[in-house]
């Protein structure tokens, strides 16, 4: 009898991930419209339509640094019908940062694949009299704690990457941190702050227009929209090589049927000629790794940055 039940267990399963997907799925964005999270969720949303069939919709449940979506996603059943589209504050860094997150992001998540990743490029107002990334490390040798640079909030990935710049060239200087990236934007190009290591993606309108002055860039090489900036590695700047990056999850236990098919449609979303041209021209770079490649990574970044948040004493807002 225990082995008909397991039998009907195991074709009842199976014929659900066959037939999925059968109602709308929905893609959770941790965080508000208009940001780079939700720009990747609106681009895959058609094309995994377009490769699986049925509905998916776009579902923006912002707060408490992406913890509130994310732990939405942990909470709801593994069938395939509710998917998490983040970038990793979530997943690696809000976890070290705030008390109580309701979730373990170690063991509450399958992971599918990281997308797409862009790296922070060090910028400066057009004005600022540094023109180098040498300028830079020595005025922050000869006058401690006295640059200034912004990011959008504490804990945010450029707020990290100045930490590890001033932890691996043993200079100090001042976080400014914002609430959000426009207000920073704002202020420098104002120059009312120094620099910030911003993401490519938000840099790359005020660069081309001449306002800030690209240093250095974040990547472990050159990037093809800044082929003069070099890279911190290039510099002699080790361990600091940081890339924002947005990846899909799903609830823990999501049938292996179910992920296969979601992999892959992903994939094929992320290299379609049209779609793939644009996310190369906004900065981003496709990465689209394999689940089991996706979860070794979210624990080595999950490492990495408790460890800086720890040594650096990094508290949240």
């Amino acid at each position: 009898m225990k082995y008909v039940l397991s039998l009907l267990l195991a074709l009842f399963t199976m014929s659900s991930a066959w037939a999925w997907p059968e109602r709308p799925v929905s893609l959770v964005v941790p965080f508000p419209p208009g940001g780079s999270t939700d720009l990747i969720a609106r681009v895959l949303a058609p094309k995994l339509q377009e490769k699986l069939g049925g509905t998916f919709v776009t579902d923006n449940k912002a707060g408490a640094t992406g913890t509130i979506g994310a732990a939405f996603v942990a909470r709801a059943p593994a069938d395939g019908y509710t998917i998490l589209v983040s970038s990793l504050g979530p997943y690696v860094i809000a976890p070290h940062l705030i008390e109580k997150v309701t979730y373990d992001a170690l063991k509450d998540f399958d992971y599918i694949t990281v997308a797409v990743q862009a790296p922070n490029v060090l910028v400066v107002p057009a004005s600022s009299p540094h023109k180098s990334m040498a300028d830079v490390i020595a005025f922050h040798k000869a006058n401690p704690n006295k640059f200034t640079l912004a990011s959008s909030g504490n804990g945010s990935s450029d707020h990290l990457t100045a930490e590890i710049f001033w932890q691996q060239t043993g200079t100090t200087g001042i976080h400014v941190p914002y609430k959000g990236g426009g207000p920073v934007m704002n202020d420098l190009l104002g120059s009312q702050v120094d620099g910030s290591f911003m993401n490519i993606n938000t840099a790359m309108p005020q660069i081309v227009a001449g306002k800030l002055r690209p240093l250095s860039i974040t990547s472990a090489k050159r990037s093809p929209l800044l082929p003069n900036v070099p890279s911190l590695e290039e510099l002699g700047i080790k361990e600091a090589n940081v890339y924002s990056w947005q990846a899909v999850a799903a609830p823990k236990g999501l049938p292996a049927d179910i992920k296969a098919k979601l992999h892959s449609a992903i994939l094929a979303g992320l290299n379609d000629p049209q779609v793939k041209s644009k996310l190369l021209e906004l900065g981003f770079e496709i990465v689209g790794n394999t689940p089991e490649q996706f979860t070794a990574f979210q624990a080595a970044e999950f490492a990495r940055w408790k460890k800086l948040i720890q040594t650096r004493n990094i508290k949240a807002d």
